[in-house]
């Protein structure tokens, strides 16, 4: 069976794009959108902490509900709301906190400002993340299980590498950084290293009563390990690597045993697999 025509990808990528549990307010800096808050709860925050620099606007359309406008210092005040969601316990961004700056960007990609990691998904704002995906000789793939500890998606398996790009990375140095953090690998130990594609995902994080939103353009590249080269985790957050067949591969996604985005990227994987070697036994 080919992952791609079965039912199984059609509600994956059914996955990736979902609408928000319930409607919410859209968020603007500079007159950009730049994110959304469940309306209710964002506006009891501010009044709880009587916030400056944020101001309700009604939106451009008459069907739309009124919006929030960050009016000076975007920096500053995203840094304030960040503080004020973590002391208030609001959404999950206390627990998620990473003393991590990543980009605010408008729909254009222009920066506009920093906003504290753990705060994005209360937020609405979106990020950009980068995966890699591993090969190995006779077709095999190097895949890692998140670490039990992790704050999200805790013991899954996922990509050989899969992090997020920070607000003074370029995609190439993330893209370095978080291979050598999560698998203890150097750019000359990573042969054939191409860019493959990009997808955004869009879901809401539904454990945390809608209060979260999940938007993420991610960017995957492949490369194939070199015999002898054994990924090793260096920052503590990957449980263990292991090397997989394609076969136990197709088997292991269709038991859901990974994230929703690895999921995504390793399906066009044995899609590709399945290409190069038609008669496959799981094509």
């Amino acid at each position: 069976m080919n992952l791609v025509h079965s039912p199984w990808f059609v509600q994956l990528q059914a996955n990736v794009n979902q609408p928000p549990l319930s409607p919410r307010a859209t968020l603007y800096c500079d007159a950009h959108a730049i994110g959304s808050v469940e309306p209710a709860a964002f506006a009891a925050l501010l009044a709880q902490t009587q916030m400056a620099g944020i101001v309700q606007t009604q939106a451009a359309g008459s069907d739309e509900m009124p919006g929030w406008t960050i009016t000076s210092q975007p920096n500053a005040v995203l840094a304030e709301l960040a503080q004020a969601m973590r002391t208030q316990d609001y959404a999950q961004v206390a627990r998620l906190w990473r003393d991590e700056l990543l980009a605010v960007r408008n729909a254009s990609g222009q920066q506009l400002a920093t906003v504290e990691r753990g705060a994005v998904r209360a937020l609405g704002i979106a990020t950009h993340g980068v995966h890699l995906n591993g090969t190995s000789a006779h077709q095999q793939v190097w895949i890692q299980q998140r670490a039990l500890a992790k704050k999200t998606d805790a013991g899954r398996w996922d990509t050989l590498m899969g992090g997020m790009v920070s607000a003074a990375d370029t995609l190439a140095s993330a893209l370095q950084r978080e291979t050598l953090e999560e698998a203890g690998l150097e750019p000359p130990q990573l042969h054939d290293l191409r860019w493959v594609g990009q997808f955004t995902m869009r879901c809401p994080n539904a454990p945390d009563n809608a209060l979260e939103y999940v938007v993420e353009r991610i960017d995957w590249f492949t490369a194939q390990l070199p015999a002898g080269v054994v990924p090793v985790n260096q920052d503590g957050e990957v449980q263990q690597f292991r090397r997989v067949a394609l076969a136990e591969l197709q088997t292991m996604l269709l038991q859901h045993a990974f994230t929703t985005e690895a999921s995504l990227i390793l399906a066009h994987h044995c899609a590709e697999m399945n290409e190069k070697s038609p008669s496959s036994p799981y094509s």
